[in-house]
């Protein structure tokens, strides 16, 4: 009997850190954060846009940069913002599904159930130049894009299967004064692949978040689709 009640308390307890592995927690802000006894308090962003896909294996990447391979997410936002944050997550966690406003990539359909498979996400964000409205979107094709910065392993990520914190997280600040810098309205690139080369493969979920209401934010891997969906 003691030998059961053993087993079965380590079997809770397993199950327990399996499911705190796979929970994401709230995305906050930097915008309003606050330190409390020496902890870190964060206001979740109001705003929150997902993006589910897929990379089946052998998938022709959008750019190889540095050997390593490339894929794109294009990201219009419509209004000024003070801050956005940008989080990446492989594989999706378990029970995780698209809600009806969510953005589904075309191979995330009929990999659903792939659990096993992901990659050791980092990310970058990036903005075309001159791209100030939704009609030049297509321009994205052939535009310049400067850079905000990227993110590889973020601790406050919850871990993958491995064990490992390599899923990604950043956290942009517009500045005002700096054009380069100031998160305007505009053509965004979400860039994604693995810290080292290889192979990028398997489900992720993507998350776009900002302090304030964002109407008309879309995602696409495709500019031509996303200027069908900003256009709706």
């Amino acid at each position: 009997m003691t030998k059961k009640i053993i087993f079965t308390c380590l079997l809770c307890f397993g199950i327990g850190v399996i499911s705190n592995a796979q929970k994401l927690d709230k995305f906050g802000a930097d915008f309003g954060k606050k330190s409390i006894m020496g902890k870190e308090i964060r206001v979740p962003y109001t705003d929150i846009v997902n993006y589910f896909g897929y990379i089946k294996v052998g998938a022709v990447p959008d750019e190889t940069r540095d050997g390593k391979k490339f894929y794109y997410l294009y990201v219009w936002i419509p209004l000024v913002a003070p801050e956005i944050g940008i989080r990446m997550i492989s594989p999706i966690p378990e029970g995780m599904k698209p809600a009806e406003n969510d953005f589904v990539g075309a191979d995330y359909k009929g990999n659903e159930g792939d659990a096993k498979s992901y990659f050791d996400t980092w990310i970058t964000l990036e903005r075309a130049n001159g791209i100030l409205s939704v009609d030049d979107i297509l321009k994205g094709k052939t535009a310049k894009w400067n850079s905000y910065g990227s993110n590889d392993d973020s601790g406050e990520m919850p871990a993958q299967p491995s064990g490992s914190k390599y899923n990604s997280l950043m956290r942009i600040t517009s500045e005002v004064s700096n054009p380069l810098k100031a998160l305007v309205v505009g053509l965004y690139r979400i860039g994604f692949t693995t810290y080292k080369v290889g192979e990028v493969q398997g489900s992720f979920l993507a998350q776009v978040g900002a302090p304030v209401k964002l109407p008309g934010v879309g995602i696409s891997s495709n500019l031509a689709d996303l200027m069908k969906q900003v256009k709706k």
